[in-house]
């Protein structure tokens, strides 16, 4: 009777020992792009598209891993602002972890039509987006606000559960917004509050040289010289990289500036995306690339 009693107790040992609840923490990438099709892309060779090409080969190679990686769940899209999504990548939509691989790795039934098919389709989207889209004078911010709120661009964290063992996904919500910095459109008496140009840099510029401070220290000092901040619920979860391409007070033969470092228009219009940036909640400092 000992051996039994015994044998019983180490029994609901093992088996409260495999109760124990597991947990799990998964973080993927949702990757969005978004070009602003306006002048600027005749002002300068369009440098968008060997720009957008590193960010699918990171997602190809950083994010999905092909041959590497097991059940990803990134994605990534592209759209000019004024149009509805042009391209997706989303390897969430294959539940089926045996079929979502053979799609990663472009193998049996998805041979011709897996993730490098699809890669090359996106490729070919977004050139041909670039060659026959042109819209002028549109209020990017806005149009990113709308973008945010109605068009389910950004992942929202979640998780999976059978009752007992839970699996925690999270994403990093990377919004690539490719546009010259500036905030001009045709119509600024429509929504004057995210219109941002010559005007208003040269505003920022005259207080900062009168009052002897840099860029920061006046967009803190006047909030009159800033963008007003826009609130959302879902900008928490959004890192914004904002790609500069053009710079009208650069002599481009010379390579010299028309105003002193520190005064310069790209370092004014980035000092202020960024400060809207933070002010409406946005994940993280606002990347700022020039190229």
């Amino acid at each position: 009777m000992k051996n039994v009693i015994a044998i019983c107790l180490v029994l609901l040992l093992f088996a409260s020992c495999g109760s124990e609840p597991q947990n799990k923490y998964l973080t993927y990438q949702n990757i969005v792009i978004l070009s602003d099709m306006s002048s600027r892309l005749e002002n300068r060779p369009p440098k968008d598209i060997n720009e957008i090409q590193k960010i699918l080969q990171f997602f190809k190679t950083e994010c999905v891993k092909p041959g590497e990686k097991i059940g990803d769940k990134s994605c990534i899209s592209f759209s000019a602002f004024s149009e509805k999504t042009a391209a997706t990548i989303d390897i969430n939509k294959i539940k089926n972890l045996g079929e979502k691989q053979r799609f990663i790795n472009s193998t049996a039934e998805y041979e011709l039509c897996g993730l490098s098919h699809q890669i090359t389709n996106f490729d070919s989207t977004v050139r041909n987006v670039y060659a026959k889209t042109r819209n002028e004078g549109l209020d990017l911010i806005s149009l990113l606000i709308e973008k945010i709120s109605n068009e389910h661009i950004v992942k929202e964290d979640t998780y999976l559960t059978d009752g007992l063992d839970t699996t925690y996904l999270a994403y990093n919500n990377h919004i690539h917004i490719f546009t010259d910095g500036y905030l001009e459109y045709l119509d600024k008496n429509k929504n004057s509050q995210f219109y941002f140009g010559n005007s208003e840099i040269e505003k920022v510029r005259k207080y900062c040289i009168i009052n002897k401070v840099n860029i920061s220290d006046a967009l803190e000092s006047d909030k009159t010289l800033c963008l007003p901040p826009s609130r959302h619920k879902l900008n928490k979860y959004i890192n914004l990289h904002i790609h500069e391409t053009h710079e009208r007070d650069k002599n481009l033969n010379s390579q010299t500036y028309l105003h002193p470092r520190g005064q310069r228009d790209n370092e004014i219009l980035e000092a202020v995306w960024k400060k809207w940036s933070k002010d409406s909640g946005f994940k993280d400092d606002l990347q700022w690339y020039k190229y």
